[in-house]
């Protein structure tokens, strides 16, 4: 998918994500993005909650750091 948009790259590096795409992605402010390399091309990805049994990212929640879906959580009860 190619938007058409450029972004200068600033002297520490940084870029600018156009407001349009964070809000076509629900990328807000304070979410983690992955950075990795994919061949040629440098890909951003949201890092989402995922569940650590199930691998869900429907309700989950953190326990003692790991995430937990409520599905799961329940059947553990």
């Amino acid at each position: 998918m190619d938007s058409g948009i450029s972004r200068k790259i600033d002297d520490l590096g940084r870029i600018v994500i156009p407001a349009e795409t964070r809000r076509l992605f629900n990328i807000r402010e304070g979410d983690h993005l992955t950075i990795s390399i994919e061949g040629s091309n440098i890909v951003l990805r949201k890092v989402e909650s995922t569940c650590i049994f199930c691998g869900s990212t429907e309700q989950v929640s953190s326990f003692k750091g790991k995430g937990i879906c409520a599905t799961c959580r329940s059947q553990l009860a």
